[in-house]
């Protein structure tokens, strides 16, 4: 990959010189050898991130800044401003939220670990021995905090564990690896489908991947990167047509915003060299062609291809991701489908219950309305049928409590409600049959078990600009809520559109109740509306 190496090599050089630019250097600063993020603060990670892309450079012989000396005056300022901030017991801050925290401690510590690799391999200048010295220092003092810490969070789970596996190995620490092998009693996290449990596609997910091939390695047991493979597999089947990640699954915060994921890069390249695995070297040529296209910086991962330069050395040409699957994760809840630049999703659990993403058009579809304290079609049932169609359901169930029948001692508010009389009304049984026909995706709705309960189909549009029927047409800009009432409408901008129907409407009650039923900020809405009970059947093709 010698031309991904010399793109990651010219990026490193520019990171350098933006990096430069934000460090403190004013003498007797309290943030002196810190690096300014946007917004003004001075923190650990965004420090030691930039002093890892100073360091590699530095390190790097074909960089323009290969001992430099400048830059290693201002490696060692940097070192001086992380150990200022780094607590006694080795943990770092994340000062706008988290205090002494062991994931962004992890994080920080699994930054420098590749630093650390190749200096104890190649270090011979007086100045290289003295990075060296200073970064394990660091890395040493944040493991032991890390070993500390006895409960971590679930979410940092595998990425703590693979940092003080590293970190035994590298410091001979007992201590570390037996605290490593006590956590990984828990298990992976990991299900049949390959989901982990924060069941997110973004760079959470990669961490993930990443620490387990860390793990793998440090502890010489190739059956933990086993779970990352599985895992990027099922990532094939997660990239949608520009290129983004699919995230709409996700439990995580953030899931709306745009990520090209980039950063999968080294975890395929690795892995698919490591077991021959051609779709994986495939994916690592085509996320560099992405990186080309979308004209955004390279993966920052130098150092680790200088740790390993038999990744350097190899040639592979086949570029390009799967366009055409039909992948169901039984177990995860989720559908993926693809058929050339179009993808849909139907998912379990999740009240967008159907997302599509057509060329450069994103659609989701909701069926919502007020029953008791449910506002909107949540599926607790998906099942794949014989002819290969979709099936969701759920049944809600409603009631009231009654008094307790007996005068409650104190305020009422805080009485055991857990005695309190029920009685069950009728459930309102849904169920959405979602199947491929010709050109077409039909969508069946059935709503049943309740009658004259004013329900609605939402649907949210992202990337167009134009609403279209024999009624109207409509310029879009965005937040507009339209109800539309019968035949076809088109959903379309300059190179793609959507024809979705037959439409129906027999109320204008869009807004729903409470919590759950605010529409997609920034989305061009359009409600199909009618009243329990019914059954209709929607189209979708594209034009």
């Amino acid at each position: 990959m010698r031309k991904h190496y010399e793109k990651m090599v010219q990026d490193a050089d520019k990171r350098v010189l933006r990096a430069l630019r934000l460090q403190n250097m004013e003498v007797g600063n309290p943030q002196y050898g810190g690096f300014m993020e946007e917004d003004g603060i001075y923190q650990a990670k965004s420090t030691i991130y930039k002093l890892s892309n100073l360091a590699t450079a530095y390190l790097n012989q074909d960089c323009k800044y290969y001992h430099d000396p400048l830059v290693f005056e201002r490696v060692v300022a940097a070192t001086d401003f992380v150990r200022h901030v780094q607590h006694e017991d080795g943990l770092f801050d994340y000062v706008t939220g988290n205090f002494f925290s062991v994931p962004d401690t992890a994080l920080c510590i699994r930054k420098l670990l590749p630093l650390v690799k190749y200096l104890r391999n190649h270090a011979q200048t007086q100045q290289e021995k003295e990075i060296l010295m200073r970064l394990e220092v660091i890395v040493r003092s944040g493991a032991q905090g890390l070993l500390e810490e006895e409960n971590p969070t679930p979410e940092c789970r595998l990425i703590l564990a693979a940092v003080l596996a590293a970190c035994g190995k590298l410091f001979a620490c007992e201590d570390m690896t037996k605290a490593v092998l006590e956590c990984l009693k828990e298990g992976i996290g990991c299900n049949e489908d390959g989901q982990f449990d924060e069941r997110t596609s973004d760079n959470a997910n990669r961490l993930n991947n990443d620490a387990l091939v860390v793990l793998s390695e440090a502890l010489s047991d190739p059956a933990y990167e086993q779970y990352a493979i599985k895992n990027l597999k099922m990532m094939l089947c997660y990239w949608e047509p520009d290129d983004s990640v699919f995230q709409e699954s996700s439990t995580r915060f953030g899931k709306e915003r745009l990520i090209f994921p980039k950063d999968y890069y080294y975890v395929y390249l690795s892995l698919g060299m490591r077991y021959q695995i051609p779709e994986f070297l495939a994916m690592a040529n085509h996320i560099f062609c992405m990186v080309e296209e979308k004209q955004i910086s390279s993966p920052d991962f130098l150092m680790q291809m200088m740790n390993h330069p038999d990744l350097i050395a190899l040639e592979y040409d086949t570029e390009g991701i799967p366009t055409k699957y039909r992948m169901f994760f039984k177990e995860s809840g989720i559908a993926r489908v693809r058929h050339g630049d179009t993808t849909y999703t139907v998912m379990r659990g999740k009240t967008h219950f159907l997302y599509m993403h057509s060329g450069s058009i994103k659609f989701v579809m909701k069926l919502a309305g007020s029953f008791y304290e449910h506002r909107a079609f949540c599926a607790e049932i998906m099942e794949e049928l014989p002819d290969g169609a979709i099936h969701l359901h759920q049944t809600m169930h409603g009631g009231y409590g009654f008094p307790f029948g007996k005068k409650q001692e104190g305020e009422w508010w805080k009485a055991d409600t857990a005695v309190k009389p029920r009685r069950e009304r009728p459930g309102m049984d849904i169920d959405v049959i979602i199947r491929e026909e010709e050109e077409e995706l039909a969508v069946e709705l059935k709503v049943s078990g309740v009658k004259g309960a004013p329900w609605r189909v939402e649907m949210a549009f992202a990337g167009i600009d134009r609403i279209v029927n024999g009624h109207m047409d409509i310029a879009v800009r965005g937040n507009e809520s339209i109800i539309v009432k019968d035949s076809y409408f088109e959903a379309s901008n300059q190179l793609n559109g959507l024809v979705i129907g037959p439409a129906f409407g027999t109320h204008r009650y869009t807004e729903g109740r409470e919590e759950g039923s605010a529409r997609i900020l920034g989305a061009a809405t359009v409600y199909f509306t009618d009243d329990t009970e019914f059954s209709h059947t929607v189209r979708i093709r594209r034009v």
